[in-house]
């Protein structure tokens, strides 16, 4: 475990900038920036930004001096590494293109979205977030599912569309801006089918027949089957989320949220959900409860 900083070498705002990355967990890295006084707004999805003239005071905190190459290896080793396509406009720009293919009538209501995703207070529901989820369906759709497809795509765009922290809430008020944006866009059957997938996303308890409940759902909660390092970030994301809870309320309520994923039996519903993710979900959900004490 290491906090790794390079050269100041990359110019902006009138001066040079290092790159500061940890080699184990973004938890360490918020940690180290934390106590060196470092503002949250210098992070950029895997390593905060730091001026030239603050360099020597982190080597001396701690900090490991490498060159720039070598700390963009270890990023990549590390799991933390977040790649181009998944940053700022890049992103932006991939959502666009999906977006275009499942309502491309409608790029207005597109961009409002890409906007809610984008709001400043989120740190794991954005538009990263978004693009997991709509990737993983990739993995789920079958061509059988056809019928069902634009359907659990909509609701996949709007189910943390309004994300405001409050459990039950959220998913309420995303559903209803679904059935608002949608109405007159879709037919009165398809709005309401949204806005029921939109819903289910409150539990992830979907019925056994409602195939496309299980495959929002699926997506939904594949993050849980990330990489130890890719859970790691989606953890210490969800706690940046709710940084305005003190610790031991947190706790109590991770440990609740936890305990009813592990209870849902199976986690996940569709067949290529559970051959690809269940292993490695429950590792990270029991690994994580462990060090909630």
């Amino acid at each position: 475990m290491a906090v790794l900083i390079d050269p100041p070498s990359w110019p902006a705002h009138g001066t040079v900038f290092s790159h500061l990355v940890s080699t184990s967990s973004l938890a360490e890295l918020h940690m180290f920036a934390e106590a060196a006084g470092i503002p949250p707004r210098a992070f950029d999805e895997d390593h905060y930004d730091v001026p030239a003239r603050r360099y020597r005071d982190l080597v001396e905190r701690g900090a490991v001096e490498v060159s720039g190459s070598e700390l963009v290896r270890s990023l990549i080793a590390s799991g933390l590494r977040v790649p181009a396509r998944r940053r700022g406009p890049k992103l932006r720009a991939v959502l666009a293109s999906r977006w275009d293919s499942v309502l491309p009538e409608h790029p207005q209501l597109g961009a409002e979205l890409l906007d809610r995703w984008s709001e400043p207070h989120r740190r794991y529901h954005t538009q990263t977030h978004l693009l997991a989820v709509l990737e993983a369906l990739d993995l789920l759709l079958v061509p059988a599912d056809a019928p069902l497809r634009q359907a659990v795509i909509l609701a996949a765009w709007f189910h943390d569309a309004v994300y405001e922290g409050t459990a039950g809430e959220d998913e309420s008020a995303s559903a209803a801006l679904a059935a608002d944006r949608l109405n007159g866009r879709l037919s009165g059957s398809a709005v309401r089918e949204v806005e029921r997938l939109v819903l289910l996303t409150a539990g992830h308890d979907p019925a056994g027949e409602d195939r496309a409940g299980q495959l929002l759902c699926d997506a939904d909660l594949s993050v849980l089957a990330g990489s130890e390092a890719e859970y790691g970030r989606y953890t210490a994301a969800i706690r940046e989320e709710y940084a305005h809870i003190p610790v031991a309320a947190f706790i109590t309520g991770r440990r609740a949220v936890l305990h009813h994923l592990l209870t849902l039996d199976p986690l996940f519903r569709t067949a290529a959900a559970q051959e690809r993710w269940t292993g490695r979900a429950l590792d990270n959900l029991a690994r994580e409860l462990d060090t909630l004490g």
